[in-house]
C-alpha cells in the first residue's frame, strides 16, 4: 500500500464515523428550526450538545491518532492522549477506561501507536467492558500494553493479519486503516506488535519500539 492510498482509507475511515453525530447535528437544526415546544426545543438542544462534543471528540483522537499532530513537537502529553481516548470511549460506549502510563510524556510515534491500538481493542469490545491501556518507558525502548476485557471481543482475523504483516491478504477496507498505520509505525520504527490467541473475554495487544525512534 502506498501513501495515497493509506491517506484515502484514513479520510474513509474519518468519515464514517464522523457522519452520525454531524448527521445528528443536522437533524437537530432542522427539529429545531421547526419547534415551538419549549420542551421539545430543549431537547433538541441538549441533542445539538451531544452531537457537536462526540465530533469534537472524534476528531481531537483522529487528529492524535491518525494525523501529523505537529503543534505537539517530537513528545505528546500523556493526559492529551488519554483525553483522546476517553472522547471516544465514553459512557455511550460501555467501555471503562483504564489509563495506566508511567509517563508525562509519550513520544509522537509511540503515542500514534498507543492510540491506533487502543482504538483497534476498543472497537473489538462490541459488548462493552474495559479497556486498559499502559506504557513503560526506559532508557532503551517503549513498551505499550491494551487489555481488552468483556463479555464478547470481536477482532476480524483479516485485522490481526494486518496487525502482524501489514497485509489482510487482499483489499486493505477503511475499518483496517488504522491496523495497517499501526503495523507501518512499529516497523517503522524497527519495533514489533504481539496479539494474544483469540478469545471471547480477553485481548491483549503489546508493542515494543526502541526509544527514540
Amino acid at each position: 500500500m502506498n501513501a495515497v492510498d493509506l491517506a484515502s482509507l484514513l479520510c474513509s475511515r474519518l468519515c464514517h464515523d464522523l457522519m452520525s453525530p454531524v448527521g445528528a447535528l443536522n437533524n437537530g437544526i432542522e427539529l429545531l428550526a421547526d419547534e415551538t415546544d419549549p420542551e421539545m426545543r430543549e431537547k433538541c438542544l441538549e441533542l445539538l450538545e451531544d452531537s457537536a462534543r462526540a465530533s469534537a471528540n472524534k476528531l481531537k483522537f483522529f487528529r492524535l491518532a491518525f494525523g501529523a499532530a505537529g503543534a505537539f513537537g517530537d513528545e505528546i502529553d500523556a493526559l492529551e492522549a488519554e483525553a483522546a481516548l476517553q472522547g471516544v470511549f465514553g459512557p455511550e460506549r460501555r467501555i471503562e477506561l483504564g489509563w495506566m502510563v508511567s509517563s508525562d510524556k509519550l513520544p509522537k510515534g509511540a503515542a500514534k501507536l498507543l492510540l491506533n491500538l487502543a482504538l483497534l481493542a476498543g472497537d473489538a469490545l462490541v459488548r462493552g467492558g474495559r479497556l486498559d491501556v499502559g506504557a513503560e518507558i526506559s532508557d532503551r525502548e517503549v513498551e505499550l500494553v491494551i487489555r481488552g476485557e468483556g463479555p464478547r471481543i470481536l477482532l476480524d482475523p483479516a485485522l490481526r493479519e494486518t496487525l502482524a504483516t501489514g497485509s489482510s491478504g487482499g483489499s486493505v477496507e477503511p475499518r483496517a486503516a488504522g491496523a495497517w498505520l499501526a503495523h507501518r509505525l512499529a516497523a517503522d520504527a524497527g519495533g514489533t506488535i504481539q496479539l494474544s490467541d483469540p478469545s471471547s473475554e480477553v485481548l491483549l495487544i503489546g508493542a515494543t519500539i526502541p526509544r527514540g525512534a
